[in-house]
């Protein structure tokens, strides 16, 4: 029976994974721009002695990030925006870079649009956006044109969605494409709202609820399958 305790094993690994996801998911439940995330099961076979038999185990493949559009709030701040629809800003950081849906931004003392890591928010051709000094106005259209003082600057980068597969969570609200996507030409960007996390708590609480009783479940089986092996060994050396 130690192949059965093998397998629950890979299980029980699996479904602790899981339920790291739904505690970050609902710590982030009012984090601006966070997209939630799950974890992604397989089944893989495992070649049993040479016998033709095989073994079923359980594997965590990654996780898998929901891109559905949270909801909007609105600030009426100058450089909060939000994209209404696909689509992901694109900001400058130090390990290259990254896409966000988070778009809580602000100026720097170069006059750049950073969000509040500092990182530069890019234009559709990937360069940083400066407002000019002694701008008193400025206006972001809906198709991301930035306007200081009536005059374009350039338009917010707008990418469009990667594969799901393809995208990974590296800190906060970030995510590294792999390959650079291409700029969206019928993005949506509203000026003066914040998108909200897309993580509903009620849905992840009922998640993390069914997680913890399969967890338990095969904690359970594990339990008595080592109390079995014990009165055996017991038994053989009596």
């Amino acid at each position: 029976m130690d192949n059965a305790i093998y397998a629950s094993l890979t299980r029980q690994s699996g479904l602790m994974r899981e339920m790291r996801a739904i505690a970050n998911n609902m710590a982030n439940a009012n984090t601006t721009g966070f997209r939630r995330e799950g974890v992604l099961f397989s089944e893989y076979m495992v070649p049993l002695d040479g016998r033709g038999e095989t073994l079923a185990m359980a594997n965590t493949r990654g996780r898998m990030i929901d891109l559905e559009q949270g909801g909007m709030t609105m600030t009426n701040g100058t450089y909060d925006l939000a994209i209404e629809g696909d689509g992901f800003f694109m900001v400058q950081t130090p390990q290259g870079n990254r896409l966000t849906r988070a778009g809580a931004f602000q100026t720097n003392a170069e006059g750049e649009i950073v969000n509040p890591d500092g990182y530069q928010l890019l234009d559709d051709g990937q360069a940083p956006i400066v407002i000019p000094p002694g701008t008193r106005s400025v206006g972001i259209g809906a198709d991301g044109t930035v306007s200081a003082d009536g005059q374009a600057l350039g338009k917010v980068g707008v990418f469009a969605n990667p594969d799901p597969a393809d995208l990974r969570h590296v800190a906060g609200t970030l995510f590294d494409a792999g390959a650079a996507p291409e700029p969206m030409d019928d993005a949506k960007v509203r000026q003066g709202f914040i998108e909200d996390s897309n993580v509903n708590p009620v849905t992840e609480i009922a998640r993390m609820i069914e997680v913890q009783r399969a967890y338990e479940l095969g904690q359970s089986f594990l339990d008595q399958e080592d109390q079995r092996i014990r009165q055996a060994i017991t038994s053989l050396t009596r």
